[in-house]
C-alpha cells in the first residue's frame, strides 16, 4: 500500500482578505468617533495602509480591521501589524499578510512532528510548505491535531490529505 500524506501550508484567501478590508474601510468611514481624523484603510501594494491624525486613532483602526479578518475566518497569525509611525501630519501603520511558512518556523514545526507524533509518520520541508507521510491515515489524523494543539507563530492550514 502506498504511503497517505497530506500537506501543511499557510496560506491567506486574497479575496476574503480584500473583503475585510472593504468592510473595515466602510466601518472606518462611517463610525461618529473617526470623523475629522482622516482616518483610512486602503490597499497600498501587498500591505494594507492605515492612516490617522494620531496614535490612538490609527491604533483603534488596527483594531477594526482585526475584528473584520477574525470574523471573514482569517487567523491574526496570518498578520503582521507594524508599530505606528509619523508621516508628515498623520500616523500611518503597515499590515502585511504572511503566505507561506518560513524557514525557521518550518523547522519547528519538523521538529513537533519529529518529537510528538507516532514514529511512522515522515515529514519534509518543500519550499514554503511542509509535506507529512506516513503508511497509516490514523497516524496523520493524530499528527494534525498534535499540530493543532501545538503552539506556533503561523495559521497552518492542512491539504491534499490522500
Amino acid at each position: 500500500m502506498a504511503d497517505s500524506s497530506f500537506d501543511v501550508v499557510s496560506k491567506v484567501d486574497k479575496m476574503e482578505a480584500e473583503n475585510a478590508v472593504n468592510q473595515a474601510r466602510k466601518e472606518v468611514e462611517q463610525r461618529y468617533d473617526f470623523k475629522g481624523t482622516q482616518a483610512s484603510v486602503e490597499w497600498s501594494g501587498e500591505k494594507i495602509l492605515l492612516k490617522a491624525s494620531s496614535e490612538e486613532r490609527v491604533a483603534a483602526i488596527l483594531d477594526v480591521v482585526q475584528s473584520k479578518f477574525i470574523k471573514r475566518g482569517i487567523s491574526l497569525k496570518s498578520l503582521d501589524a507594524g508599530e505606528p509611525f509619523p508621516s508628515g501630519k498623520e500616523f500611518r501603520v503597515e499590515v502585511a499578510l504572511k503566505n507561506g511558512i518560513a524557514q525557521d518556523e518550518a523547522k519547528k514545526i519538523n521538529k513537533i512532528i519529529r518529537d510528538e507524533a507516532p514514529k511512522s509518520v515522515k515529514s519534509q520541508i518543500q519550499g514554503d510548505e511542509l509535506r507529512v507521510q506516513s503508511k497509516s491515515r490514523d497516524d496523520l489524523q493524530q499528527t494534525i491535531s498534535i499540530l493543532k494543539a501545538a503552539d506556533v507563530d503561523v495559521d497552518l492550514q492542512f491539504i491534499n490529505f490522500r
